[in-house]
C-alpha cells in the first residue's frame, strides 16, 4: 500500500488540533468544575507521543497560552521521578506574572523543608496558595497563561508516585476558581489507566485520546520522512538521492511505530555517514512486501543492526581488543537506568562510571557510543561532567527484554559479576606495604 501525502491534515494536525482547541475552550465558570478540564493522550511506546506534545506546546506558546511543561525521561535523573516537577511548574508559573513569582518565593522562604514534602503539599504550597493570594490582590487569573503539558507519565518512577500525581493534580489544580487545562501524555500504563477509569482521578475531568486505538499514524510518518529527506537533500546537494517507494517500504516496516521512523532519521542523517548508503542499509533490514511485520519486529531489527555494527567497529579498534562491547554498554545502560540498590552508583557520571566501576580509562564511554548517535547521546552538566542518556525509552526496553534483544541480551546478572570481576583484580593490583601499616 502507498501512503501519498493526503490533502486533509494528518494525525498529527488532527490530534494538536483537539488539544489546542480544548485549550482555548476553558469553560471555566469559577464555580463547579467543567468537565474536560484535561486532556489525557495515551498510546503505545514509539507512536509519536511526545512529538504530539512538543509540537501542541510550541502552537501554545506561541499563542501565549503555555503555562509550563514538563517532559519526564527515565534515563535522566532529574526527569524521572516526582521530585523535581511542581519546583519546576512553580518556576516556569512564577516567570508568567512577577505578583505570583513573589508570592511563590515567600512560600519557598517561610519553608525550607518544602521540597522534602509530599507533592499534594507542594503543589497546594507552591502554586495553589500563591494563586489564591494573586487573586485575593484582584488579579483575574483567567488572564495568565494556562496550559500545562506533562509528558511520558510513565517514565517516572513508581506507579504509585504516578498515581499520587493524578490524585494531587485532581485535587489541587483542577479546582473551581483556578483556569487550567491540564494535558497528559503516556503510555497506557496502571496509573493512567486506573485514573482514567470510572471512579479514577481524573474519569469525569479528562477527554482521553487513545492513539493505539483510533489513530493510524502512516500518512504522519510518511510526511515525516519525507520533509525530513528533503532536507539532507538540500545538505548534501543532491534532491533525487531517495525515492517515495523508499520512504513508502520504511512507513510499512514501521508497523505504527512512530519511534523507528525517527530513529532511522537519526541514523541516516549522521554528519559522518553517507545518507545514501545509511538508507540502503535500513532499507536492507526491512521486512519483504507481503510479510507482516510485528508490532516492534522492524523497530528491534533496526536496534539489533545498529548495535551489531557499534560493537563490530568498536571491537575492531587495536586499543578495544579482548573488550566486550555489549558487556560494558549494558553496564552503562544499568546506571543509568536500573532502580535504586544498595551500594550500586544511580546515574554516576559516565567517565567516573568508567574508571571507578569498570577498570577503564576516563573518555570510555565517548568511544563506546561513537557509533550509537541515532539512539543515545552524551550530554554535560554544569560541571562539564558526561552523562549517558537514551533519547527513548523503547531502546531501554529492548535491551531489558531477552526475548527482543535475542542474542544481544546481557543480563543484569553478568554485568553484576563483571563489576566483582573489575573489584578483585583492582584489589590484587593494590600495592600492600605490611611494613610501613598502609
Amino acid at each position: 500500500m502507498l501512503y501519498t501525502i493526503p490533502t486533509l491534515d494528518t494525525i498529527r494536525q488532527n490530534v494538536t488540533r483537539t488539544l489546542v482547541s480544548r485549550s482555548f475552550e476553558r469553560s471555566w465558570t469559577g464555580s463547579t468544575i467543567a468537565a474536560d478540564l484535561s486532556a489525557c493522550m495515551t498510546g503505545a511506546a514509539g507512536s509519536g507521543k511526545s512529538a504530539l506534545l512538543q509540537t501542541t506546546a510550541e502552537i501554545c506558546q506561541e499563542s501565549g497560552i503555555l503555562a509550563c511543561t514538563f517532559f519526564f525521561s527515565a534515563s535522566d535523573p532529574t526527569r524521572n521521578t516526582v521530585e523535581h516537577i511542581i519546583p519546576t511548574i512553580a518556576y516556569q508559573l512564577g516567570r508568567t506574572d512577577d505578583v505570583l513569582r513573589r508570592w511563590i518565593n515567600a512560600a519557598v522562604e517561610s519553608d525550607e523543608l518544602i521540597f522534602s514534602k509530599s507533592v499534594r503539599t507542594q503543589m497546594s504550597t507552591l502554586i495553589v496558595a500563591p494563586l489564591q493570594r494573586c487573586q485575593g490582590m484582584g488579579i483575574d487569573l483567567t488572564t495568565l497563561p494556562y496550559a500545562i503539558l506533562i509528558d511520558g507519565l510513565d517514565e517516572c518512577r513508581g506507579e504509585d508516585r504516578q498515581a499520587e500525581l493524578l490524585a494531587a493534580i485532581k485535587e489541587c489544580l483542577l479546582i473551581p476558581g483556578l483556569p487550567f487545562r491540564i494535558f497528559i501524555a503516556s503510555r497506557p500504563e496502571w496509573a493512567i489507566r486506573t485514573g482514567l477509569e470510572p471512579g479514577g482521578h481524573l474519569c469525569k475531568v479528562a477527554y482521553h485520546i487513545q492513539l493505539s486505538d483510533q489513530y493510524d499514524a502512516s500518512a504522519d510518518m510518511y510526511r515525516y520522512l519525507q520533509r525530513r529527506f528533503e532536507d539532507i537533500g538540500l545538505r548534501i546537494g543532491d534532491s533525487q538521492w531517495f525515492t517515495p517507494n523508499d520512504v513508502n517500504t520504511l512507513v510499512r516496516a514501521a508497523s505504527g511505530q512512530f519511534i523507528y521512523v525517527a530513529t532511522v532519521y537519526k541514523y541516516v542523517s549522521e554528519r559522518r555517514a553517507f545518507p545514501g548508503e545509511r538508507l540502503n542499509i535500513v532499507l536492507n533490514w526491512t521486512p519483504l512486501v507481503g510479510q507482516t511485520a510485528r508490532p516492534f519486529e522492524a523497530l528491534d531489527a533496526l536496534y539489533t543492526n545498529i548495535l551489531l555494527a557499534a560493537k563490530n567497529a568498536y571491537e575492531a579498534v587495536d586499543t578495544h581488543q579482548g573488550r566486550d562491547f555489549l558487556l560494558l554498554f549494558r553496564a552503562h545502560h544499568l546506571n543509568i537506568n536500573s532502580p535504586p540498590i544498595q551500594g550500586f552508583p544511580r546515574h554516576a557520571p559516565a567517565d567516573f562510571f568508567s574508571v571507578h566501576w569498570l577498570g577503564l580509562e576516563a573518555r570510555t564511554g565517548e568511544s563506546l557510543v561513537s557509533d550509537l548517535r541515532s539512539l543515545v547521546v552524551l550530554e554535560r552538566n554544569n560541571n562539564g561532567e558526561p552523562y549517558l542518556r537514551l533519547y527513548h525509552k523503547s531502546f531501554s526496553d529492548f535491551l531489558e527484554g531477552e526475548s527482543r534483544a535475542k542474542d544481544l541480551f546481557v543480563s543484569p546478572v553478568r554485568v553484576f559479576t563483571h563489576f566483582a570481576k573489575c573489584f578483585m583484580q583492582r584489589i590484587i593490583d593494590c600495592p600492600l606495604d605490611f611494613d610501613s601499616g598502609a
